[in-house]
């Protein structure tokens, strides 16, 4: 197998450009609930790989394009999905669903997650097409991985896996560690502030919080400056005050550090400040929480922590906090520790599950497939940097013998 040879040839003079096929791909918006956009793009998968010289099969919930290989021969699969993460337009300077191109660049929501690697895969598979091929090559495209990935679950339920599988959703070189996606729902009892809203999704860093409450000018001259790269709005509507903190969204597994949190930020604008009430200690927690001491096995950079979302409904604000954990907490040890984290900090919060069904992902960096593709990297691009750990998790979870591999490089933007 030449796994990195395969993803990169893309060449093929006959073949459409890229960024042509990326900005048709990114025009559907396929957030979760928008059933209507997830057949639009299969209806456009199914006759973009008929124009690239592929077989395409309408598999429910998964998409399946081939390049046949020798009748009996194993499978490769390539996994990707076509779904995206939800999306707050108004924050957005470009429209997140016009795959606008600018200077060579598409840009818009899924343009790398993971509308980007499907389109490398698509030509990648014309450029091979004609080649002697010693195996099938199966690109399967997902359509619900950010939200739950039970359209594997139901794929695999009437369909076989392949043989061996690169899921091209993470990094480069090869992937042999996935951290685990833990959600903990803290909710406080309204009172004592009129609002608290922030972010639109736990995996994202929110880039905006807004917290109203009844505030006279002294209380606007006694605020704290925001954390570095964010900043405050105030907008006043008689005796109410609106303070909004806006910050940078990021992945919150893959590129937490290119985030700046909002919400936290608004914690430090106000601290120390808000009327005595639970939500006071709510949004306290959401700095709290980044300062917990976790334990992480070495190698795995350590948690990655998202105060992520905090909705106002039911007479409470919820806060749903988004951890990836490593090794070598369990969910259940991960979630018991949390609960009595938070009772200790406040008998006014109330902990719960939001989510604490998934491991992480570990591989034996000494498995033949693992040095297999390490060779494939180095014979490309003649480096060879550390095997990678990831925060975000991946299809590898949810498929047998599969492992990620790209299709971001060390050291560059995601």
């Amino acid at each position: 197998m030449r796994a990195l040879t395969l993803l990169l040839a893309i060449g093929c003079a006959t073949a459409p450009r890229p960024e042509k096929l990326l900005s048709e791909a990114v025009r559907f918006p396929t957030v979760a609930g928008n059933d209507q956009a997830r057949k639009d793009q299969q209806a456009w998968l199914l006759k973009t790989a008929a124009d690239l010289g592929l077989q395409a099969r309408d598999a429910g919930p998964v998409t399946e394009i081939e390049l046949p290989g020798p009748p009996g021969a194993p499978v490769l699969g390539l996994v990707v999905h076509g779904d995206v993460q939800p999306v707050d337009e108004k924050q957005w300077t470009t429209p997140p669903f016009a795959g606008v191109i600018k200077n060579g660049y598409v840009h818009g929501r899924g343009a790398a997650d993971d509308k980007g690697p499907l389109v490398d895969a698509l030509l990648a598979m014309h450029a091979l097409k004609g080649a002697s091929l010693t195996q099938t090559v199966r690109l399967l495209v997902g359509s619900d991985e950010e939200s739950g990935s039970q359209d594997i679950k139901t794929y695999l339920s009437s369909h076989a896996p392949p043989s061996y599988t690169l899921v091209l959703d993470s990094e480069f070189p090869v992937v042999v560690g996935e951290k685990a996606w833990d959600g903990l729902q803290i909710d406080a009892a309204e009172g004592g502030i009129e609002d608290l809203e922030a972010g639109i999704s736990p995996s994202i860093v929110p880039d905006r919080a807004k917290l109203t409450l009844k505030a006279d000018a002294d209380f606007e001259k006694k605020l704290h400056a925001p954390d570095k790269d964010t900043r405050v709005e105030l907008q006043r509507r008689g005796e109410l005050l609106d303070i909004t903190v806006h910050g940078r969204a990021a992945h919150s597994g893959v590129n937490i550090a290119g985030g700046r949190n909002a919400l936290v930020s608004l914690a430090h604008v106000v601290g120390g400040l808000l009327p005595d009430c639970p939500a006071r200690d709510l949004l306290a927690f959401t700095d709290h929480v980044l300062g917990l001491q976790l334990p992480a096995a070495g190698g795995w950079r350590g948690w990655a922590i998202n105060p992520g979302t905090v909705k106002h409904a039911n007479g409470k604000y919820t806060l749903i906090v988004n951890l990836r954990r490593p090794p070598p907490w369990s969910a259940a040890q991960s979630r018991e520790h949390l609960f009595a984290a938070v009772k200790a900090f406040s008998p006014r919060l109330e902990p719960g599950d939001y989510y604490f069904g998934d491991e992480p992902l570990v591989f034996d960096p000494n498995a033949k497939i693992v040095k297999r593709l390490m060779d494939d990297y180095s014979r490309a691009t003649g480096e060879r940097p550390p095997l990678a750990v990831s925060g975000g998790g991946t299809y590898a979870k949810k498929i047998p013998n599969a492992i990620a591999f790209g299709m971001w490089f060390p050291g560059k933007p995601y």
